[in-house]
């Protein structure tokens, strides 16, 4: 081989490892970016200041309660993500609600709705291994707020690392209150990614995706 035919050997080597280089900067971005961020929301006005005793998964039944909360029972599954799919092990996870009713358990919420006793209201609880999550609760009611009626809705804070993510899970169903609602509307094109799935019954799947990116 000249000494020619071995310069345009390596220029093509070189080329062609820039161009598999490039291809595979090009192939990480893009799988960084199939999976978009859960939107951030307000964290709102009724973050509970005080709080039950318990603050197990199960937010419909109390210790030493002999009844359950009033409402439709639902259970609430998904996975804390980043952006490239991989688990956030160990995110520690915060809930808090409205009861069956539309009312909150916290002091500045005035509404005349009635307060359930048996139920519980907010949950701590950490992701498991694969980043799994699973609750038990009641379908909140859309309630009367100073910015109009908003939909039903379960508040999130959730910390995975060094992210944290302050947001709000929608039912499907709901979209009349949802396009009226001035939070859900501010997401814009990412208001989808706040809506869980109906997986039948009254089974709600819902992933929280970290935005690491």
């Amino acid at each position: 081989m000249s000494n020619l035919d071995k310069s345009l050997s390596r220029r093509v080597f070189a080329g062609s490892s820039l161009v598999a280089l490039a291809g595979l900067a090009l192939g990480r971005n893009a799988l960084a970016a199939e999976i978009e961020a859960t939107p951030a929301q307000t964290m709102g006005p009724f973050y509970p200041v005080s709080r039950l005793a318990e603050e197990d998964a199960d937010l419909t039944q109390l210790k030493g309660h002999a009844n359950r909360a009033l409402g439709e029972v639902i259970e609430v599954t998904g996975r804390v993500l980043d952006r490239r799919g991989n688990p956030m092990k160990g995110a520690v996870i915060e809930l808090w609600q409205a009861n069956a009713a539309g009312r909150y358990m916290h002091a500045k919420d005035t509404s005349t709705q009635p307060l359930d006793p048996n139920f519980q209201g907010f949950a701590k609880l950490r992701a498991g291994s694969d980043g799994g999550y699973r609750i038990t609760t009641v379908k909140p009611a859309a309630y009367a707020s100073p910015i109009g009626t908003r939909p039903a809705h379960i508040h999130f804070d959730v910390q995975g690392g060094n992210i944290r993510l302050v947001t709000q899970m929608y039912f499907p169903g709901d979209d009349e209150l949802q396009r009226a609602d001035r939070i859900f509307a501010g997401m814009g094109t990412a208001a989808p990614g706040a809506i869980a799935k109906l997986k039948g019954g009254n089974r709600y799947v819902w992933d929280i995706i970290l935005d690491d990116v």
